[in-house]
């Protein structure tokens, strides 16, 4: 089985990667797909951003506020058991209305997280009010 492409993943043996005070995730990616568990402290924010990759996000545990910047509901919150589809290119910010885990999975995977130029995201904690660039 060396040469089979499966690969078995634990989610508890990936490293998590802190990109702020608030915002820390695993990775976990295919060929095609990308999925991440993302760990948001109360209080963290997502800035707005829009990417091409088509995004699914399920929380696990707790709660997002959604702001969806094209028009869509404002508001919208996403709380444990519940999954909100994002298509490509939807503008979106997140905030954590409590301590959070959530699963995203995105495809194609974000070249941007694997690569570390997500810099929007990872100055979310700065308060700098930067909200270029693309995230989850």
């Amino acid at each position: 089985m060396s040469d089979s492409p499966v690969r078995h993943y634990r989610v508890a043996d990936q490293p998590r990667e802190t990109l702020n005070p608030l915002i820390s995730r695993s990775l976990i990616t295919g060929e095609r797909a990308m999925l991440a568990h993302v760990y948001l402290k109360k209080g963290a924010v997502v800035p707005m951003h829009s990417h091409d990759n088509e995004q699914i996000t399920y929380v696990i545990e707790g709660a997002l506020r959604f702001r969806i910047g094209d028009g869509g509901p404002d508001g919208l919150v996403v709380r444990t058991g519940e999954v909100l589809h994002l298509p490509s290119n939807v503008p979106h910010e997140a905030e954590a209305l409590e301590d959070t885990i959530d699963v995203d999975v995105f495809t194609p995977p974000r070249q941007d997280w694997l690569d570390g130029t997500d810099s929007y995201l990872r100055d979310a904690g700065a308060g700098d009010g930067d909200t270029t660039g693309d995230e989850g």
